[in-house]
């Protein structure tokens, strides 16, 4: 096929046409996102530190494009703001982070609600995108121990304080003690286990997927009353062993609202008839059936974060729920240590990590800040117990 060029008048005309165009593109775009953020008390170019500044304007069209076009408009640098938590904070409460109705948001629903996006099959697929994200990056930015949750700050000043509070209440709110035995589901780095094992002399048995922390917790854990089995928690039945008590801190985010059921039948069966567990995780306050788009594609893949409603639908039938202690904001300020603390150790991570890499993580830490600030997301402990089981002790809050 041959290729003729245009007539040169022709592609003149054609250009300037095209740039006019353009250019009514990109003042629409910006008049639009200009409204948009004047709702959450936020301008363009403005000196507030929540405000936004754009140093391209290909940031408006991308704004435009919900929580995945502002994510990944942030990661390439065509836009900032001094304090993201503060925007986030803002955004948030203006509910101008809801997607709009796109050909992709319909199929990711669909596909949401038709497929089991947690499957067994793809259980390891957030440990390899997001706990093996490298373990030099999780020491520098975490507490000595290495707590990848929420901290609990009622009495507490430093990180370090905070997390030993709230494995203690953990602890406490089980009523641990000398001998029993424990089931630690999506252990993490081992910090609840080893602090359990040393402090209340229990022995553990720990499942997860990600082998960066397996590493860590099998040298956090050497010589100690610790088992650490690398693999889903829908294995955990084919062991056949019950325990006096079950924690799961931090995991249930990334089971989907398909098998909230199956995980908390996973739960009943692995507890002795006076056994009680702890489940302590992030929450919606509404009902959903898919994560954020944006942090579903960069941190935590197939995540999602479950309502009330969804938890006692899981629940029915398998556990009694005797407390639910819902301390949310002290994640604001977890997430807050973790940045300072990630910004700090940068320029020691910045030969294993690029810059997009920088500000898509400091973009995560800050954006749940403001959610958290806003009261959009919250931290559930629920303290739970077989059907029939005798009522435990009173929480220890």
């Amino acid at each position: 096929m041959a290729i003729h060029a245009p007539h040169p008048a022709t592609s003149l005309v054609t250009t300037r046409s095209e740039l006019a165009s353009g250019d009514r593109r990109f003042e629409a775009e910006e008049r639009i996102v200009r409204e948009q953020l004047s709702r959450a008390g936020v301008e363009v170019g403005g000196s507030a530190p929540w405000d936004v500044h754009v140093h391209d304007r290909r940031a408006y069209r991308e704004l435009l494009r919900g929580s995945l076009g502002f994510g990944e408009a942030y990661m390439d640098g065509l836009w900032s703001a001094p304090k993201l938590d503060e925007l986030l904070l803002r955004v948030f409460r203006a509910e101008l982070r809801r997607d709009p109705v796109s050909a992709n948001t319909v199929v990711r629903s669909l596909l949401a609600r038709v497929t089991n996006l947690q499957s067994r099959a793809r259980a390891f697929q957030v440990a390899e995108a997001h706990y093996d994200a490298g373990n030099d990056l999780f020491r520098a930015m975490l507490d000595e121990r290495m707590v990848y949750t929420c901290g609990y700050w009622k009495d507490a000043t430093t990180l370090e304080e905070a997390q030993v509070a709230k494995m203690d209440l953990v602890c406490r709110k089980l009523g641990l003690e000398k001998g029993m035995r424990v089931l630690d589901i999506g252990c993490g780095f081992g910090s609840f286990m080893a602090y359990a094992a040393e402090t209340y002399g229990v022995e553990c048995v720990g499942y997860s997927v990600s082998r960066g922390q397996m590493e860590i917790a099998r040298e956090r854990c050497e010589g100690l009353p610790v088992t650490l089995v690398l693999d889903d928690y829908r294995a955990i039945p084919k062991a056949g062993v019950r325990f006096d008590r079950v924690v799961s801190i931090g995991m249930l985010e990334a089971v989907g609202y398909r098998n909230f059921g199956t995980f908390m039948q996973v739960v009943s069966d692995a507890l002795l008839p006076t056994g009680s567990a702890l489940v302590h995780t992030v929450g919606s306050n509404v009902t959903r059936h898919r994560g954020d788009p944006w942090i579903d594609r960069y941190i935590f893949p197939n995540g999602m974060l479950p309502s009330i409603a969804q938890l006692g639908a899981a629940m029915e039938g398998k556990l009694v729920l005797e407390d639910l202690h819902n301390f949310g904001p002290d994640y604001d300020r977890t997430l807050l240590a973790w940045n300072d603390r990630f910004q700090a150790a940068w320029p020691s991570l910045r030969h294993a990590y690029d810059e997009r890499f920088k500000r898509m993580w400091e973009l995560y830490l800050l954006a749940f800040a403001g959610g958290f600030r806003s009261r959009t997301y919250q931290l559930w402990q629920l303290v739970l117990t077989k059907q029939g089981a005798p009522r435990p002790p009173a929480r220890a809050s």
